[in-house]
């Protein structure tokens, strides 16, 4: 395999780039995949940036809910930022080098904000099940100082989680191939490359991804299925349908994040299926941000208000300029 630029020490070569190999495309079709991928991530950055701006701007969407999915938008942006202008590069120019310091750092913004997503998730979750089953005691519980720091401590364990597998890793020797069957710098592909037995590292990332993924999860399964028998309960048939409607596209996003990042982390082995966590990757990375902000905002009839009303106090200024008397 490929190599390249390294220095000569007395324990050998060592390498000091990686050559990300990104994905096999046709010459004829990389300025087409370029631009498919280059509008999903715009896209993806205005619907999440449109999330944030509309819950800063309408006094109706500062609430608990619409604070930490504003947050995990935020959070969002900055996770695909850190992987697809590299996949867009990739696609306009062939295989890029990245250095080893820059690979590293890639890898661990990309999985400490990947571990906060999930984080939000599970804090999304309980907020849902405290508006829902807890509805007296929702505002107490869920005030202004509290949801401040939810979302510290989601950051906080995310940085904690990833910093020491990330950090280990790169204390490997990395002596020999320096391609990576990927788009990005990923912790299994890393971990491939490495001269040195890395199943220690490898079994300490599964077992925190576990954690990671799982925790969430069981978290989001006690809030919904205590949901779920709140609003069977409900006397009316409405009132079921608008107590769900606020939560289903919740689940939708779950749904789609589990999945994806069950296939790629959930082995013990990092280095087995490098190939099709490729594929799996490019959910978490360009399907699910896409879809993120047009399920929140198409199935959210308040956001549907909080819209409206922007658009609404826009045109209404230029209405009155074109109206008013000339002098």
């Amino acid at each position: 395999m490929e190599r390249l630029t390294a220095e000569e020490t007395r324990n050998g070569t060592w390498v000091r780039e990686f050559v990300l190999e990104g994905f096999p495309v046709a010459e004829h079709l990389r300025i087409l995949f370029f631009l498919v991928h280059l509008l999903a991530y715009l896209a993806s950055l205005m619907g999440n940036t449109l999330i944030i701006s509309i819950t800063c701007v309408d006094h109706r969407l500062q609430t608990p809910m619409y604070f930490f999915l504003s947050t995990f938008s935020f959070v969002e942006c900055c996770f695909i930022t850190t992987v697809i202008p590299q996949l867009l590069a990739i696609f306009l120019s062939g295989r890029q080098t990245i250095s080893f310091v820059a690979c590293f750092t890639q890898a661990f913004f990309f999985l400490f904000l990947g571990a906060t997503v999930f984080f939000l998730l599970a804090v999304l979750s309980l907020d849902r099940y405290l508006a829902i089953c807890k509805p007296l005691h929702y505002p107490t519980i869920m005030s202004p100082r509290m949801c401040f720091l939810l979302v510290t401590v989601c950051l906080a364990l995310g940085f904690l989680f990833m910093a020491g597998p990330v950090v280990m890793l790169s204390q490997s020797s990395y002596c020999g191939p320096n391609v990576i069957p990927h788009f990005f710098c990923d912790f299994g592909p890393l971990a491939n490359l490495s001269c040195l037995d890395t199943r220690s590292v490898e079994m300490l990332f599964f077992n925190l991804a576990l954690i990671v993924l799982f925790g969430s999860l069981l978290v989001a399964i006690f809030a919904y299925s205590n949901i779920v028998v709140t609003i069977v309960g409900l006397p009316s048939a409405r009132e079921q349908q608008r107590a769900f409607s606020t939560c289903s596209s919740h689940l939708i996003v779950l749904s789609l994040m589990y999945g994806s990042c069950v296939f790629i982390y959930m082995k013990p082995k990092q280095t087995s299926r490098l190939d099709t966590n490729r594929e799996a990757a490019l959910v978490n990375t360009v399907v699910t941000p896409l879809l993120n902000p047009v399920i929140y905002t198409l199935r959210n009839k308040q956001v549907h208000q909080a819209l409206r009303d922007a658009l609404s106090r826009v045109k209404l200024p230029r209405f009155q300029r074109s109206n008013a008397p000339s002098l």
